[in-house]
């Protein structure tokens, strides 16, 4: 395989999830909302751009707290 083509792979994995996000959205607006709505299409849309936003927040680190119990007991010791 060549050398290039597993930059593009890791460049579409990389950006997979916004992908997935553009494409959902891009669908839903698609389906148009009004008289004729084609509701099957807006909720495919609406899956996609959620199955992207659910990958795009498993990604991020969830905030860890401090240890604040042993931070006052230090400073009662001083």
């Amino acid at each position: 395989m060549p050398i290039w083509r597993n930059f593009a792979v890791l460049i579409v994995m990389k950006y997979f999830n916004y992908i997935l996000i553009a494409c959902g959205a891009c669908v839903a607006f698609y389906a148009k909302a009004g008289k004729d709505q084609n509701q099957i299409i807006l909720i495919i849309g609406i899956v996609i751009l959620m199955l992207g936003v659910y990958r795009l927040a498993a990604t991020i680190p969830s905030k860890k707290k401090e240890n604040t119990f042993v931070k006052e007991e230090q400073d009662e010791l001083q």
